[in-house]
């Protein structure tokens, strides 16, 4: 895996790159070797795609609502697709594509309605057996974020974004909603329960 350091989010705080490096750490100790050797998604990668820059895929692919830095998108082989998934949540794939797709920090920023469509998607767009793996925050973490914003210690540029918050049995019913079997789906919390990871199987 790479070990660029590069800016893992918009705006500034002093703990953004930990955190990043975290939740990016979580992400790939969910993701079974086996899948690999397939195509990965990332969907609201950012601007410099931290995750995609520390994972180990055959081919990487990514959507974000900004554009992706020329530089990054040269360096760490993605290809790149700019889309604003709040108004427009329908990925540009074929169906069975994907090994896996991650939402790394992003359902938060989606509306409700948009979020159900696009699990959806992530359904239609994974292969049998490919996995979408997600983390957000929990919910009682929305007023510390708050707050660490207002110090300095994470981006405000991104926590101000934040539309939603959900809990586990909200992410089960969006991913059940979305055609995913329950006992395909798993999930937990990281980063001292102020942090929830998800992943479901198709």
């Amino acid at each position: 895996m790479a070990n660029h350091k590069i800016n893992p989010t918009r705006g500034k705080g002093l703990l953004e790159p930990v955190l990043a490096q975290w939740r990016a750490g979580k992400a790939n100790r969910l993701i079974p070797p086996a899948l690999r050797s397939g195509r990965i998604l990332d969907i609201g990668c950012g601007t410099h795609p931290y995750f995609l820059s520390h994972t180990s895929f055959q081919q990487k692919f990514a959507v974000d609502q900004l554009p992706l830095n020329p530089d990054s998108a040269r360096q760490f082989e993605i290809q790149f697709y700019t889309i604003d998934l709040n108004k427009t949540p329908r990925l540009p794939f074929e169906d069975d594509f994907f090994a896996a797709i991650t939402l790394l920090a992003v359902v938060e920023h989606l509306d409700p309605a948009s979020m159900a469509k696009l699990f959806k998607e992530t359904h239609r767009a994974l292969q049998f057996g490919g996995m979408v793996i997600m983390t957000t925050p929990a919910v009682w973490s929305d007023g510390l974020l708050k707050a660490m914003a207002r110090w300095g210690l994470v981006s405000a540029d991104e926590i101000d974004e934040h539309a939603y918050t959900y809990t586990l049995p909200l992410l089960g019913w969006y991913f059940g909603q979305a055609g995913f079997e329950m006992d395909k789906i798993r999930f937990g919390y990281f980063e001292f329960a102020l942090n929830m990871w998800a992943t479901a199987t198709k």
